[in-house]
């Protein structure tokens, strides 16, 4: 497992894409299945910058962990932020013409889509969000 330490600020996030890549490249990832988690990624990240503390800005860990069997790749964000569980937010209707849908929840709606499993916890005053994909 690989660990990233940074400042949930909106422009660390070519920093954190960097180090997933960097991951996703050693362990032999396609091109396309990279290019769908980076979006992921940066649903995710923006998120936690965005959201996740109220007056000031505080850290966020990124984990990469390569699976063997099958090859896959879980990347696991953490947070001290408010406590926010983003998989319970309802999906959007996605049939409704984009001026009728409700804002927001589009980005994690994609990221569950695009994702082989994504699980959250909150846990010792922490928010855990992992999400793992398929490299094969």
């Amino acid at each position: 497992m690989k660990e990233l330490i940074i400042e949930a600020k909106r422009e660390n996030l070519p920093t954190v894409l960097a180090f997933v890549d960097e991951q996703l490249e050693a362990a032999g990832c396609p091109m396309l299945t990279q290019t769908s988690i980076d979006v992921a990624v940066e649903e995710v990240f923006i998120n936690i910058a965005s959201y996740a503390y109220e007056l000031e800005s505080g850290t966020a860990v990124v984990q990469v962990t390569v699976m063997d069997d099958p090859l896959s790749v879980e990347i696991t964000f953490i947070d001290n932020g408010n406590p926010y569980d983003p998989l319970k937010k309802e999906d959007p209707d996605i049939t409704l013409p984009k001026q009728k849908r409700k804002k927001g929840g589009l980005g994690i709606f994609m990221v569950k889509k695009t994702m082989d499993n994504v699980t959250y916890e909150y846990k010792d005053g922490k928010n855990i969000l992992t999400i793992t994909k398929n490299l094969n």
